[in-house]
């Protein structure tokens, strides 16, 4: 059975551009689409009832909302099978439980107001370091429309798990649906204490580094499929500046993050942390076992 593309709705417009990346991915792998609204609002806002239905009028926007987001994933993906949920609990929580027997989860990165802004904010950031698979957070606003331009380009940072990275397999599958160009980037620093006033040694530290950082690229890649149009990269600064320069000219940016199972709290990484926040594209956060 093949696994669902999982969408987190809320009714926002961020949220309907994460519902168009997410119909088109499972359009392109061939996987049902499940939508998914989740909130806990009546808590705090009380059980008013509905008098003509008898349910809490939370209850009915939420039915509201992801009947509108089906409507919408029909109209742009006419083939996929759509699945609906609606259920009273914490977005995070609901969303993490999704991802077990999820193909991807997409997230839009804003709500419908300052404070559910935020509190979207919180569910992406929290989504992408306790899924167990990879998530996708949109980027798109009121007045961004998301794929209104592409570039066809993927590109993925490339860690010191070489072949072994599942961020690596997940960008080179992206790549090859969507048809795109993968733009491998491998950072690379030169540490100060390295360097040397040396006229004759002043380069040979960096040379080094850059050696070893192709070395590792070119290993990483070398079972990349024909099919896959590939560009690879070493570029010196700090991994943060790299991908998020990259972004610029990218439909998707794919970053892995480490899981340790020992480990408690939220498991993202400062460079998987910063380009969730700071990216000019959409990102995907893969998650890489220790």
């Amino acid at each position: 059975m093949d696994l669902p593309i999982v969408v987190g709705v809320d009714g926002s417009e961020p949220s309907l551009h994460a519902v168009d990346w997410a119909a088109d991915e499972a359009a392109w792998r061939g996987a049902p689409l499940r939508l998914v609204h989740a909130s806990l609002w009546e808590r705090y806002e009380g059980a008013a009832l509905a008098q003509d239905l008898e349910k809490p009028s939370e209850q009915v926007t939420a039915e509201d909302i992801v009947r509108t987001a089906a409507q919408r994933a029909r109209l742009r993906q006419t083939d996929i099978k759509i699945s609906t949920d609606v259920t009273p609990e914490e977005p995070e929580c609901a969303l993490v439980r999704e991802g077990r027997n999820a193909a991807a989860v997409v997230l839009g990165t804003r709500g419908r107001s300052g404070l559910v802004e935020m509190l979207l904010g919180s569910v992406s950031l929290t989504v992408a370091a306790r899924a167990d698979c990879p998530v996708i957070v949109v980027r798109g606003s009121d007045d961004d429309k998301t794929g209104a331009e592409t570039h066809g380009r993927v590109v993925v940072g490339v860690g010191d798990r070489g072949p072994d990275s599942a961020a690596l397999r997940f960008a080179i599958q992206e790549a090859r649906l969507r048809g795109a160009t993968l733009d491998a980037v491998r950072a690379w620093r030169c540490p100060a204490h390295e360097t040397t006033d040396h006229p004759t040694l002043a380069g040979e530290p960096a040379r080094l580094h850059e050696q070893q950082a192709a070395g590792i690229l070119e290993k990483a890649l070398e079972d990349t499929p024909a099919e896959v149009e590939l560009s690879r990269r070493t570029v010196e600064g700090p991994a943060r500046r790299v991908l998020l320069a990259a972004s610029r000219e990218a439909d998707l940016l794919v970053v892995g993050a480490r899981r340790n199972p020992r480990q408690l709290g939220l498991q993202l990484g400062r460079v998987a942390h910063a380009v969730l926040h700071h990216c000019a594209c959409a990102v995907a956060v893969v998650p890489e076992r220790v």
